[in-house]
């Protein structure tokens, strides 16, 4: 089977893209977003809200707006409540759309909010983003310190809710603690591998082992975090990152999360990009590497995870991996923890 044929007939998840949709509804190029999120094969994908260290308030509207979008395009989204409505999105040609947060300042110290944002169908969390919250230390933070009482409790909490735990941004002694306290599969929806490039946003193989042997998944993002330097990621840089993480925790239990520009990156969006960078330095928000845009050159188009699994097939993956790469090893992972 071709890459392209493969692609065709997969479901396709990016575990980690398009923060905030419910902004596309103010763009003034709507019709041609919805149109290449049409075009790019997704079946599914994980959405951000509330940002990096959003508000409590700042997160509600953030999440009304991205229902108001779903609602007002029937014909492009479908919202994910449950596991069936990632099942529904291949046949009827839509996207299904994920609520979830990378940040954990929405909930502040709060346990029941998460049960409210459970409510509102947000159905991924994380302990922290890239600093120490009341739940845990994030990677930006150092190697040690891990999960607090509280982060056990909202660990727990999650678990009984039907929430994924996702532990990209935690460092390292709280996304190994938060690998052994979920009963659960815990999830690493986007990170990279420290063994092919040391930097705190990269887990190191005693945790993607641990996160396997869990029946997690791990994304491998598309960050400038892939490599040294000034360095902009290529594709051949990404798959070094895949390859080695499919020999860690084995072909079901790797996926992709992005974490890049979705649309087609021109010259206008390279300066947007470059002022964000500025902006998340003077916030105290960006890790260290966000020198260069957070996107792949050689495969700058919203059908970017087509050239992955071409990529896959091209070093000798059959097909049956990288359909599992592709999105149904998230699925799986996904269909286990929404069962509350």
């Amino acid at each position: 089977m071709n890459s392209a044929d493969l692609y065709r007939n997969a479901f396709v998840l990016d575990c980690n893209t398009l923060a905030s949709i419910g902004l596309l509804a103010k763009d003034d190029n709507l019709a041609d977003e919805l149109q290449a999120i049409r075009d790019s094969g997704l079946s599914a994908l994980k959405s951000t809200l509330g940002g990096a260290n959003g508000t409590f308030e700042e997160t509600v509207a953030d999440i009304a707006a991205a229902q108001a979008l779903i609602e007002r395009h029937p014909e492009s989204f479908i919202k994910v409540r449950h596991h069936a409505d990632l099942e529904r999105a291949k046949p009827e040609n839509k996207v299904a759309v994920i609520f979830s947060f990378e940040a954990a300042s929405m909930l502040e110290d709060k346990l029941d909010r998460i049960d409210l944002f459970r409510n509102l169908d947000v159905l991924i969390m994380q302990l922290s983003y890239n600093h120490t919250t009341p739940f845990g230390v994030g990677c930006l933070d150092g190697e040690t310190g891990g999960v607090t009482e509280l982060g056990r409790k909202a660990i727990a909490r999650m678990n009984a809710l039907g929430v994924g735990l996702d532990l990209s941004h935690s460092n390292t002694q709280s996304t190994a603690e938060g690998i052994a306290l979920s009963e659960k599969p815990p999830l690493i929806t986007h990170s990279g591998c420290r063994a092919v490039f040391m930097h705190p946003r990269n887990k190191r193989d005693q945790e993607m082992k641990a996160l396997a042997d869990k029946g997690g998944v791990m994304g491998i993002y598309m960050l400038p975090f892939l490599t040294p330097g000034t360095k902009q990621p290529m594709l051949a840089d990404y798959m070094q990152h895949m390859i080695h993480a499919l020999k860690v925790c084995g072909e079901d239990h790797v996926g992709i999360g992005t974490d890049t520009a979705f649309f087609t990156v021109t010259q206008s969006e390279l300066d947007a990009m470059k002022k964000d960078e500025e902006d998340r330095r003077r916030k105290g928000v960006g890790a260290p590497g966000e020198n260069r845009p957070p996107y792949i050159p050689d495969i700058n188009t919203p059908r970017k995870l087509e050239r992955v699994a071409d990529a896959l097939l091209k070093h000798g993956y059959s097909a049956r991996v990288a359909d599992k790469v592709l999105g149904l090893n998230f699925s799986r992972a996904l269909g286990e923890i929404w069962v509350a």
